[in-house]
């Protein structure tokens, strides 16, 4: 459903997008640039749950996508939709296009459930998507995509595609790596805020970016900064009343707020992780890698 003139006037038709992570636990940093992107450039946003395969599926995934979600201030106007749910839909379209199979596709499994592929498009279909962003690890499932929707006589939606978020030495960053997932970085005493502000930061990246969690502290400590007394406490789940240090007690507000809300953590499967950089100090605390317990 394209932008259109009418009459000498620019229309902009209603966007419609959709948020489909599978229920894997914490969203890694780079799904959440998804939702965000989503939530930004959409009129309208379905939250998804691309359930389809199981043995990838965690319990209390969703749970903890929707907890992130909320924690991020990022609204879905419907859902959760769930796949798993919505099986009968995937097999009547599965016959309409004339079997189990599209040309070296599987869209059924042996046991009746539909694939990846199947589904996504049909619910596309279905709830009237006008615009997909999504990362660029799905590029090479567009074309794909619009012959399903050709072979359904479906309007396929605008596929848009975003560079990745990358870890050291540009490769895949994976959710066990230090502030990797939405929780980890909720667990280091990050503000929502923070983690919102890079994520805008990055809009929509044409390329692959690397993950600058160093960046995502320095704007910890400048929202921590902004923050009045009872935010502090808020976030720090600390009694009332509390007084903050004044700087004529020898501590800087920034100092005592950092200490207050970023304290040292030591998340489970991690090893101690540094507080942000307050300012007052002689250089940024280091992030240390993985324990090799994980």
């Amino acid at each position: 459903m394209p932008d259109r003139h009418v009459c000498g006037r620019y229309i902009r038709s209603v966007r419609k997008v959709r948020f489909a992570p599978s229920p894997t636990g914490s969203l890694h940093v780079g799904n959440a640039l998804s939702a965000m992107i989503n939530r930004r450039e959409g009129d309208w946003m379905l939250l998804r749950i691309d359930d389809t395969d199981p043995a990838r599926n965690l319990p209390g995934g969703e749970e903890a996508i929707r907890r992130d979600l909320e924690w991020l201030g990022v609204r879905c106007d419907e859902g959760p939709i769930r796949q798993s749910e919505r099986q009968e839909q995937y097999r009547e379209a599965a016959a309409q296009i004339g079997g189990d199979r599209f040309g070296r596709t599987t869209l059924l499994r042996e046991d009746g459930t539909a694939t990846y592929h199947l589904a996504s498009v049909v619910d596309d279909a279905d709830f009237g998507i006008t615009h997909v962003y999504r990362g660029n690890d799905h590029r090479p499932n567009e074309a794909l995509h619009r012959r399903l929707h050709e072979a359904l006589g479906t309007t396929p939606p605008q596929y848009v595609h975003h560079g990745l978020i990358l870890g050291e030495g540009g490769k895949k960053l994976s959710k066990r790596a230090a502030g990797a997932t939405v929780e980890s970085l909720r667990e280091l005493g990050i503000p929502a805020e923070a983690v919102r502000r890079y994520l805008e930061e990055l809009g929509i990246p044409r390329h692959d970016v690397h993950y600058d969690l160093p960046r995502i502290r320095r704007l910890a400590v400048e929202a921590i900064e902004a923050m009045s007394d009872e935010e502090l406490v808020a976030i720090a789940d600390a009694p009332l009343p509390m007084r903050l240090p004044s700087a004529g007690h020898g501590i800087s507000r920034r100092s005592a707020t950092t200490r207050q809300c970023c304290p040292r953590r030591n998340p489970s499967g991690f090893r101690r992780i540094e507080r942000p950089w307050s300012g007052s100090e002689s250089s940024p605390a280091a992030t240390r890698a993985p324990s090799s317990a994980n």
